[in-house]
């Protein structure tokens, strides 16, 4: 009989709770607020980097407060990128369309790292994802936003959606993309002892 691990998991995304229950891992959510603006100079990669360390800082931080026992915490930050422009999460539909714009026809990048902490260790992975969309019509973003879709998701999209319409290639990682790479996961629990094929 296998083991079921269990870890704390410093994100509210169903997304990346469904990829890591599909793993066979249980999750326990933990709060991680932080500022998540981006500093003057700093890349895409440099960005999402610091905010998944700065998550699993957090959460830990409420591990500790809460005297919680002592198991790995996951947190992770997606973000998608035109160049050096950075897509975060629409606060509205006129900025979901306006992103889906700037989106349409183009080759964009999507960063997703994966940072897990265990009392003072972090290690810390990185996917970069390269998304081809094909050309948007003002119907079809009109009707992708009206779907309410775009709006808890980086770049206005979920490849996982409705928005799999718009992307004509891919080249990484499909899973990466939803906001949880599951090679690059599966690679840094286990260097914390969690083997996910054993759990």
């Amino acid at each position: 009989m296998t083991a079921v691990h269990t870890l704390y998991l410093a994100s509210a995304s169903p997304r990346r709770k469904k990829i890591l229950n599909q793993l066979g891992l249980m999750t326990a959510r933990i709060r991680a607020d932080i500022d998540e603006s981006r500093h003057y100079g700093e890349s895409p990669r440099e960005y999402v980097v610091r905010l998944a360390r700065e998550k699993a800082a957090a959460g830990w931080a409420v591990v500790e407060a809460e005297g919680l026992p002592a198991r790995p915490l996951l947190a992770a930050d997606t973000t998608v990128a035109l160049g050096d422009e950075i897509f975060g999460k629409p606060v509205d539909a006129d900025e979901a369309r306006r992103m889906l714009r700037r989106l349409s026809g183009t080759v964009h990048e999507v960063f997703t790292s994966v940072a897990v902490r265990l009392g003072g260790r972090v290690e810390v992975a990185t996917s970069v994802s390269k998304v081809t969309f094909s050309v948007l019509s003002e119907r079809q973003i009109d009707a992708y936003v009206a779907s309410g879709e775009p709006m808890d998701k980086a770049g206005a999209y979920g490849i996982q959606g409705r928005a799999g319409l718009f992307v004509a290639y891919l080249e990484g990682s499909y899973s990466g993309v939803m906001g949880l790479p599951v090679h690059e996961t599966g690679r840094l629990l286990a260097t914390f002892g969690i083997d996910v094929l054993a759990a």
